[in-house]
């Protein structure tokens, strides 16, 4: 298995390759690990935990 790190602001206006990556991760092809999901209200508490650290996956937020 390999991983590679991504960073959306580095290809904010490239949407072919945003596209290519969301159908990726929809269709099984991308393992994506979510350490939960979190509201919007909850921002907070999910960036608390990222700064805690030792977590296996990321928040995300649910807009």
């Amino acid at each position: 298995m390999s991983w590679f790190p991504v960073f959306v602001y580095d290809r904010i206006r490239d949407t072919a390759s945003l596209t290519r990556l969301r159908d990726q991760a929809e269709f099984g092809v991308l393992a994506l690990r979510v350490a939960g999901t979190y509201p919007l209200e909850q921002v907070a508490e999910a960036h608390r935990l990222v700064e805690v650290g030792g977590l296996r996956g990321r928040p995300v937020l649910v807009f």
